[in-house]
């Protein structure tokens, strides 16, 4: 394979993969300028945001896995050239997406007693729960986004996503400061405020994202064939065949994640506040290894359309090179400024100091983790999705969280203990996922040879 070969496809990974990096950031930078902005209202508030926080993130995530399975689908379509089986794709991903917001919201409105069951501090609770009922009712707006955002990222436009998702995120600060600190006249509403800033940016993201792919000359073809074709039970089936154990890979990692605060919340608000922030700096560069990702779903799944599959292994090599380099960069940053980069969250001496001990750790995980969310990306682009699933909740619930816990409580490392394990969890399933993308295209070569 020719070097310049190789130059091409990062250039067209990179065109591609941009854009989804700056939307999926724009999605983590929310509840990132909600821990910032909280942090200053008190530490009891910040390890508020960090419980409803992680019960949240662990449904949303289910949420974009689901949407996820439309986007391999207009991938492998568009590379067949049928915009109609396409338009069918879209319409039934558009109420399996709406019914799983709406089954999500309102597990999230009666989630007060499950943050009951967690064993948090009463102080933290009791901030989390109304926080946590008003960000639950913003995922309806965000999995209407979700599904007209993956159509789009099928058929290889990023960038609009991006622009609204950077957009929304600004409404989103600026809402924060005017009703989490009661300006132009609001009353201070502290974390609660936050969650109304959410809700409303989002639900003006999901207007903007429907309204670009609905009137945009783009997509003029697809929705041609939106009254003629049929609602069938087979496309239905499809495309939760791809998402839901798309949902689960995301449940049990972002869940693993989740469970790992729950231990630490054991520990104290300190500890915990400190996993916060953290985690939430660890997941900038992780949703934006998602981006590669996404971009690795869309080149594969376009490249299996054209039955092309030596293209198919160079454009996937190219994204794992990608997201090598760029968490390879994140943990050097971690690693150099951990002990400033908690203080844009809090001023607390303890929590600064807690928090940069973790951000060490963060910078070990940083390559592990970009190359098992690309494992996962280039695999649903071929469509394999339910062994990946399996290996997720291998590594992290029988491997990474009981070695954690072991580690925490009884070796006493505390939270640091607890993000070991994090550790192992994602090396094992980096491993495991690469050894098994190598293996599927090797067999895909000599199936289209």
């Amino acid at each position: 394979m020719r070097p310049d070969n190789y130059k091409e496809h990062f250039k067209r990974n990179f065109l591609l993969a941009y854009p989804v990096v700056l939307s999926q950031l724009g999605h983590v930078l929310v509840g990132t300028a909600d821990s910032m902005m909280v942090g200053r209202v008190g530490v009891n508030e910040l390890a508020a945001a960090s419980v409803a926080n992680s019960v949240f993130s662990v449904l949303m995530m289910f949420g974009i896995g689901v949407s996820f399975g439309l986007t391999p689908l207009i991938a492998i379509s568009d590379g067949e050239g049928k915009p109609r089986k396409g338009m069918r794709y879209l319409k039934h991903s558009f109420v399996i997406n709406v019914i799983c917001g709406s089954i999500l919201f309102i597990i999230l409105l009666f989630g007060g007693p499950i943050l009951d069951l967690l064993d948090q501090p009463k102080e933290v609770v009791v901030l989390a729960k109304p926080y946590l009922e008003i960000i639950g009712f913003s995922l309806i707006p965000f999995m209407l986004f979700q599904t007209f955002k993956q159509f789009a990222e099928g058929l290889s436009l990023t960038r609009q996503a991006m622009y609204i998702s950077i957009s929304a995120n600004l409404i989103n600060v600026i809402l924060n400061y005017i009703l989490i600190f009661g300006k132009l006249g609001f009353e201070p509403l502290g974390l609660v405020g936050a969650g109304w800033a959410t809700l409303i940016s989002r639900i003006l993201m999901a207007f903007a994202m429907m309204f670009f792919v609905r009137y945009n000359k783009r997509f003029t073809t697809y929705w041609s064939y939106l009254g003629v074709t049929k609602w069938n039970w087979g496309s239905f089936k499809y495309i939760l065949n791809l998402g839901v154990p798309m949902g689960f890979q995301y449940i049990f990692e972002v869940g693993a994640f989740a469970s790992a605060a729950v231990m630490i919340g054991w520990m104290g608000a300190v500890p915990l506040a400190a996993h916060q922030v953290a985690i939430n700096l660890a997941s900038i560069s992780y949703m934006m290894a998602t981006g590669i990702s996404a971009a690795a779903t869309v080149r594969i799944g376009n490249q299996m359309g054209k039955k092309d599959i030596p293209t198919m292994k160079m454009a996937a090599n190219t994204c794992y090179g990608m997201a090598a380099v760029f968490m390879i960069f994140a943990g050097l940053v971690f690693t150099l400024l951990n002990n400033w980069l908690p203080t844009l969250y809090t001023q607390n001496t303890e929590v600064i100091s807690t928090a940069s001990s973790l951000l060490i750790i963060a910078a070990l995980f940083q390559l592990s983790d970009g190359i098992q969310v690309v494992g996962l990306g280039t695999l649903r682009g071929i469509g394999d999705v339910k062994i990946p699933t399996f290996v997720t909740f291998a590594a992290y619930w029988l491997i990474g969280l009981p070695i954690g816990y072991v580690l925490a409580f009884k070796l006493d490392l505390q939270e640091r203990g607890v993000w070991y394990g994090l550790l192992i969890g994602l090396s094992v399933t980096a491993v495991i996922l690469l050894a098994r993308f190598n293996r599927k295209s090797k067999q895909l070569v000599l199936k289209y040879a």
